[in-house]
């Protein structure tokens, strides 16, 4: 008999002084901006990091030599209350290209008055990474992980007052 487990969701939030429209406008068309450099499956240095704005749709980051890198598909994109994605990313940290053994992260934005937004991430289903999948979910929720990238976007929304 086999026994299916289920990891608990990795759940960030953060709150920043835009109204909802401009929230996620930073975010998904200015995801560049605040993801970390450092964080690169390439060979080579990152020239740039781009969300597609669409289902269907990639984030990936393009190399100086201009190789790239889809680390993530866009399953859901509904602005400016919502985006869903996958993470193309195995527990070896290379790309994985088999759909059933991604995880998803989903980002909401709330109004929480007309200028203040809350942002809601949600990193689920890391068991579907299989063998190792614990070190994926330890790398998200760690320092290097999602509060970095939310720190950075804070930081980047912050940085237009």
């Amino acid at each position: 008999m086999s026994r299916h487990i289920s990891a608990a969701p990795i759940k960030q939030s953060i709150v920043v002084d835009a109204p909802i429209e401009r929230a996620f406008k930073v975010f998904t068309e200015d995801f560049g901006s605040f993801k970390p450099r450092e964080h690169n499956l390439l060979s080579v240095p990152i020239a740039e990091t781009v969300f597609e704005p669409r289902v269907g749709g990639h984030v990936y980051d393009r190399g100086i030599d201009g190789s790239e890198c889809r680390w993530a598909r866009v399953l859901a994109f509904e602005p400016p209350n919502r985006v869903l994605l996958s993470w193309d990313i195995s527990p070896r940290w290379q790309l994985e290209t088999n759909p059933d053994k991604t995880s998803e992260w989903e980002v909401r934005f709330i109004a929480e008055t007309q200028n203040r937004t809350r942002l809601e991430l949600e990193h689920r289903h890391l068991e579907r990474h299989g063998e190792g999948w614990e070190g994926v979910r330890e790398g998200v929720k760690g320092d290097q992980g999602w509060p970095l990238y939310l720190k950075r976007y804070r930081q980047r929304i912050d940085g237009e007052a």
